[in-house]
């Protein structure tokens, strides 16, 4: 077997074990797969999850797929390389309820017809409203698994979060960040010692954010939290739509738009000038999304 071919085949398996855990938690909705492929070569499955009693809109998406560099895509990933195949698995899912918040993940493996090969990824939350101590379990969640494979991990990663998941326009991080990491093993001979770390950040995707979905589930809202909650998820909408470079990825090898498009959110809303009250829980949240925050220790 391939290397390419047992990565990709890790990815379904997590895939399939991320999408049976939130379909058990959630038990108001079940994913809808759509499989499909791409006209140059490989293709995916999207599973999508609506109307549930915790998400309202979501998707685990796996995909392989290979085929020509076009000079847009060449331009991206700094290479000449002919051919390219990717594979992973993406993550987005907004909640019902404004106190879940929002997540994503991403975990790629990408090569080259030149030899080269590496893995990147990211796991990061964005509450509507931040809790501190939610938040600081999170990242306590993701330095676990970071240090298990190096204690320079967590630290390089978390400030490459913070400077990835950020709005410049805004002067605002998407959300309470995370880790990020690219290019992994690139510039090595071989990227097969960043597997088992790629692979187990998408093993740690379930049980947290499981957690924190029956954390908050049965919290109340007001109409003002919700409205909050649209506010939020037009920054969202930003980020994902201007910044992301999946999104571009996607869109620069042809892939299919609506599986790239699957991480926004059913509704969206944008007011101008939009100012919270001094004091207010927005107010708090607005003053934490901000770049270096020291979310343990």
């Amino acid at each position: 077997m391939s290397v390419n071919t047992e990565i990709s085949e890790s990815f379904r398996l997590i895939q399939d074990e991320i999408c049976l855990a939130l379909e058990q938690c959630d038990g108001g909705a079940v994913f809808v797969e759509d499989l499909w492929e791409r006209p140059g070569g490989g293709g995916g499955r999207t599973r999508v999850f609506r109307n549930g009693n915790v998400i309202e809109k979501g998707g685990v998406n796996f995909s392989a797929v290979y085929g020509e560099c076009s000079d847009a895509l060449k331009q991206q990933m700094h290479t000449q390389a002919a051919n390219f195949f990717a594979t992973g698995v993406s993550i987005v899912l907004h909640p019902n309820n404004p106190h879940v918040p929002i997540i994503h993940m991403n975990i790629r493996h990408f090569a080259l017809s030149d030899g080269t090969s590496w893995y990147g990824g990211g796991i990061d939350l964005t509450p509507h409203y931040i809790d501190r101590s939610q938040a600081s379990w999170f990242h306590s969640q993701l330095e676990s698994v970071c240090d298990r494979f190096s204690p320079d991990y967590y630290p390089k990663f978390k400030s490459w979060a913070d400077d990835y998941f950020y709005l410049p326009h805004r002067n605002e991080t998407r959300g309470v960040g995370g880790i990020f990491f690219d290019d992994l093993g690139r510039e090595e001979q071989s990227s097969e010692s960043y597997k088992d770390f790629v692979l187990e950040i998408g093993r740690s995707f379930a049980p947290i954010y499981t957690h924190l979905m029956n954390l908050n589930r049965d919290r109340s809202f007001s109409t003002q939290e919700k409205m909050w909650q649209q506010l939020r998820r037009g920054r969202y909408v930003e980020f994902n739509l201007v910044h992301d470079r999946g999104t571009r990825f996607g869109l620069l090898t042809n892939g299919r738009t609506e599986s790239i498009l699957m991480s926004l959110p059913a509704t969206a809303s944008w007011e101008y000038d939009f100012t919270p009250e001094e004091g207010s829980r927005e107010q708090e949240t607005i003053d934490l999304l901000v770049k270096g925050v020291s979310w343990v220790g």
